[in-house]
């Protein structure tokens, strides 16, 4: 099957495919000379490369990859313990027409896998989220979101690694790292890796 590669400048190429995350893995295990980065995104991997790059015979080499077949490598399963206290989380409920423990028995009980990394270091939009759960970003966002708030927004669930600003949707808080610079590899996330969110003290209550 040939991809829909386009050009993005001429370091760069666009690759749109159903599987970002395994395509950009598989194009840098290949080690293609020249090639300096494969960056999945939500839909798309932005293939980078330099001067020692043969751009025609790259295009062919990606075209060749089956992404869907392709898989992951050094993935990893994260457990993430999360306090359910966040401050959406009743709102949540109500617009969802669910008790607040179904909302947090249904967003604990789905295994997540990080399609991409964005917005800020070790921000990983996390793949899998419930239909039932689906909802817009706040209409105004916050100007304060505190490190290890876990959210969702549309049809991704995300963990804020540190304190921003953001217009995700708060189902609650982890004591967990996510992004350490003393780290040999700061982010705990990468993309393809599985997450799971655990309850480790749900709010009581039944407000629909």
């Amino acid at each position: 099957m040939t991809l829909d590669i386009r050009s993005m400048g001429d370091r760069a190429l666009l690759v749109a495919t159903q599987h970002p995350a395994r395509l950009a893995a598989s194009i840098e295990s290949l080690t293609i000379v020249g090639v300096i980065e494969a960056v999945p995104a939500a839909e798309t991997v932005l293939v980078r490369f330099d001067s020692n790059c043969d751009r025609k015979s790259l295009q062919r080499t990606i075209n060749d990859i089956d992404d869907a077949a392709s898989s992951t490598t050094d993935t990893t399963h994260v457990v993430i313990p999360v306090t359910y206290d966040g401050e959406d989380l009743g709102d949540v409920a109500r617009m969802c027409g669910l008790d607040i423990a179904d909302v947090i028995a249904i967003h604990s009980a789905i295994l997540y896998t990080v399609a991409f990394c964005g917005f800020a270091p070790g921000f990983a939009y996390l793949r899998g989220l419930d239909s039932r759960l689906t909802m817009p970003r706040l209409n105004t966002p916050r100007v304060r979101v505190p490190a290890g708030a876990v959210a969702i927004a549309d049809q991704w669930s995300a963990v804020y690694p540190r304190e921003s600003p953001g217009g995700w949707r708060l189902l609650g808080t982890t004591t967990m790292s996510l992004f350490d610079l003393t780290r040999p590899q700061p982010a705990t996330l990468k993309p393809g890796d599985t997450v799971q969110f655990t309850p480790i003290s749900p709010v009581a209550g039944s407000t629909a």
